[in-house]
């Protein structure tokens, strides 16, 4: 009987701590549930804190544009659009071109970045050698500007500019240019007939009574071809070597360089990968940076895009690397022909900022 008792007490006992078992079992695995969930959230809180605490740390960054969005700043808004700038900590924000002038705002530090020109760096340079201007990056390594004319004129090499109408903007380089194109292939600069005047939408002027427009192939030539004229188009650095300077050119000023290079470095980073990725995908980038200009045609976008996909590094293997020589050349041109009073060697640029 007692055996019985105690085998019975020992059977409850023993059921006893079985339920316990089960009640700790479920109270355990409640808890590490509830443990499970207290990190994820832990994790996800500190994802979350880690994302807007990099927003936060994001460089402002202002890039001044020349002119209104073309396949010239394609790898801009790539970079931008793609998310490349906020990948090296930078917020950018682009301005439109103001009246004045891109590369004197940059230099006074009205913006951080904008583009500008070589020649157009040289006047500035020329009045003071000093002037807080810097070329950080060639957005294009060739100058691909030239002269347009509808084909009946029969302008096909620049002597035959003699005789014509010709649109200047009364710049002493620009028509020093023309001047030094003609005489290379035995043409008189003076039997040119000038037509004093700014052309902004050179496609048309041709089909009027001007019969020359200096412009840049990649867009009024990809214009007029979408536009089915039948027209000529002739190079300046195909004729006179000098002439292939630097055309657009990104620039900085010195004061923000020498207290900002590591952002300077960073923000070509990003460029650098927007031009890289329009020069693999040319029809997709101008489709972005149609988002940014609706105003113009789809198709011109991608004829210059696909232009320009082959012109962006050309024959050199870092993006934005700006040729000393060629450099060079083009303002000691400019400096025997008068046009520069100072000689400016290797003045106005560097290769410091660009990414390996």
């Amino acid at each position: 009987m007692v055996y019985k008792i105690f085998r019975k007490e020992n059977n409850i006992l023993e059921r006893v701590k079985l339920k316990e078992m089960k009640v700790f079992n479920k109270i355990l695995i409640i808890f590490l549930i509830c443990s499970l969930f207290v990190g994820c959230g832990k994790n996800i809180e500190e994802n979350t804190q880690q994302t807007d605490n990099k927003k936060q740390q994001n460089e402002k960054v202002t890039f001044l544009l020349d002119w209104t969005p073309n396949t010239n700043h394609t790898g801009i808004y790539v970079a931008l659009e793609k998310g490349f700038y906020n990948e090296v900590g930078i917020d950018l924000e682009i301005l439109n071109p103001p009246e004045e002038s891109t590369t004197a705002l940059v230099a006074a530090g009205k913006a951080d970045f904008g583009i500008s020109f070589q020649d157009t760096m040289a006047m500035a340079l020329n009045e003071n050698e000093d002037f807080p201007i810097v070329a950080i990056a060639a957005i294009i390594q060739h100058n691909t500007s030239g002269i347009l004319s509808l084909k009946e004129k029969g302008i096909d090499n620049f002597k035959n500019l003699e005789g014509k109408i010709y649109a200047t903007w009364d710049n002493d380089l620009e028509q020093a240019t023309i001047r030094q194109v003609m005489e290379n292939e035995g043409g008189d600069f003076n039997k040119v007939e000038l037509y004093h005047s700014t052309i902004t939408d050179a496609v048309s002027a041709i089909q009027t009574n001007v019969d020359a427009v200096w412009v840049f192939e990649a867009w009024d030539t990809m214009n007029a071809k979408v536009n089915g004229l039948d027209y000529n188009f002739i190079k300046f650095k195909d004729v006179e070597p000098s002439l292939d300077f630097y055309t657009p050119v990104i620039v900085s000023s010195k004061s923000f360089l020498e207290k900002n290079g590591h952002i300077a470095k960073r923000f070509l980073e990003a460029t650098k990968k927007g031009y890289e990725y329009a020069i693999e995908n040319p029809e997709e980038s101008a489709k972005i940076l149609h988002k940014f200009a609706p105003e113009y045609d789809i198709n011109m976008l991608i004829e210059s895009q696909n232009y320009l996909a082959s012109q962006y590094k050309a024959e050199v293997e870092q993006w934005g690397y700006i040729d000393a020589i060629r450099w060079n050349n083009f303002y000691n041109w400019a400096y025997e022909k008068g046009i520069l009073t100072k000689d400016l060697k290797n003045i106005g640029f560097t290769n410091d900022y660009l990414p390996k």
